[in-house]
């Protein structure tokens, strides 16, 4: 299965699929939930809208709104160059890229269809609470971590002798 993220069709079948659904849920989130209110979902998980300017965790908000979406294109031309370049055997990097690219793909839309990230997502306690993000963020940060997956397997395995 994971094979086929060394294939351009089934990538870009994933890429759809996962924007459909990041989109779809961000609408939702616009239409249905009240703006930056704790709607709390389990005793440490709740829903909560809010608008992002910048990038990840708010970075980068006091930049201009281009300059924030063609860091966004060139993030995605040179993860899309990684993909290509990496090897048909390293399938979790490749999985890894195609989710960091749908992910930035889900929220560079928001920008162009509401003028900001749409965010949702909170974890917290009495004492704590994260960062609020949304479900591209979370493809972001998986997609990472399928790549470090890919980097400790690869450098598990052992090297073909050099005669």
């Amino acid at each position: 299965m994971l094979s086929a993220f060394n294939r351009p069709l089934p990538v870009i079948a994933f890429i759809i699929a996962a924007l459909l659904l990041d989109q779809a849920i961000k609408y939702a989130v616009e239409i249905y939930l009240p703006m930056q209110e704790l709607i709390p979902v389990l005793p440490f998980w709740a829903l909560y809208r809010t608008h992002n300017l910048g990038v990840a965790f708010s970075m980068l908000s006091h930049l201009d709104a281009w300059f924030i979406v063609a860091l966004r294109l060139v993030i995605v031309a040179f993860v899309l160059w990684l993909w290509r370049k990496t090897g048909p055997e390293q399938h979790w990097a490749h999985l890894g890229f195609s989710m960091i690219i749908a992910g930035a793909l889900g929220n560079l839309i928001d920008r162009f269809t509401y003028g900001y990230v749409v965010d949702y997502i909170l974890f917290y306690t009495q004492t704590w609470s994260f960062a609020v993000f949304n479900l591209a963020d979370s493809f972001i940060t998986l997609g990472a971590a399928c790549i470090v997956i890919d980097e400790i397997i690869q450098h598990r395995k052992p090297k073909p002798e050099a005669d």
